[in-house]
């Protein structure tokens, strides 16, 4: 299933904030969210067609570029999402790019909007160390308990294998002490 399919069963909670990126595009699945009351904030596409409705002041001090209230200008995309949206260009002065957010919140300040996204990349991150460090393979349910559950469990084994090294003070590294525990124990050690 591609990702922007799981909008279609997720039920949205009022008043929550859904980051996406760019592959989340989908303006009827956004007024989805937008009639159950939730926002989103997801990184706009160059080449949005859009007009530009009204522009609030920003202090470019803070990276912010632009906020602007905009409308939709394509046919389909202006039928799917009817309403108004909100623009916000941010320049990014570590990675030196420029960010261009899409909202349909007009209540948050425009920075906190784009510190938003950023948190997004803590997950990202989480869910990065979680393939390199935890060496799940392959998720034995597909229950929300039985993912937490075999999450949970992998953490624990991180950590106590960490508390082993330490209390050993061993130079190996963590990786290398976690491939032998997980292949010892069931190597045929019978010549």
């Amino acid at each position: 299933m591609h990702e922007v399919n799981v909008l279609d069963i997720l039920i949205p909670e009022a008043g929550s904030f859904y980051i996406m990126d760019r592959g989340f595009t989908d303006f009827a699945r956004w007024f989805a969210l937008h009639q159950a009351q939730a926002f989103f904030v997801i990184r706009g596409k160059s080449n949005l067609l859009f007009r530009r409705v009204y522009s609030r002041p920003v202090d470019k001090s803070t990276g912010l570029r632009c906020d602007q209230t905009i409308a939709l200008t394509s046919t389909k995309a202006s039928r799917d999402y009817p309403q108004h949206l909100r623009r916000i260009k941010f320049y990014d002065a570590e990675h030196q790019k420029y960010l261009v957010f899409l909202t349909n919140n007009f209540d948050l300040p425009a920075l906190t909007i784009a510190q938003l996204y950023r948190c997004r990349w803590q997950v990202e991150l989480f869910f990065k160390w979680i393939k390199q460090h935890l060496r799940i393979k392959q998720f034995y349910g597909t229950s929300e308990n039985a993912v937490k559950t075999q999450i949970w469990i992998a953490i624990s084994v991180y950590v106590l294998v960490a508390i082993v090294k330490k209390h050993l003070k061993t130079d190996a590294s963590l990786y290398t002490i976690l491939q032998n525990v997980s292949i010892n124990p069931f190597e045929n050690n019978a010549t």
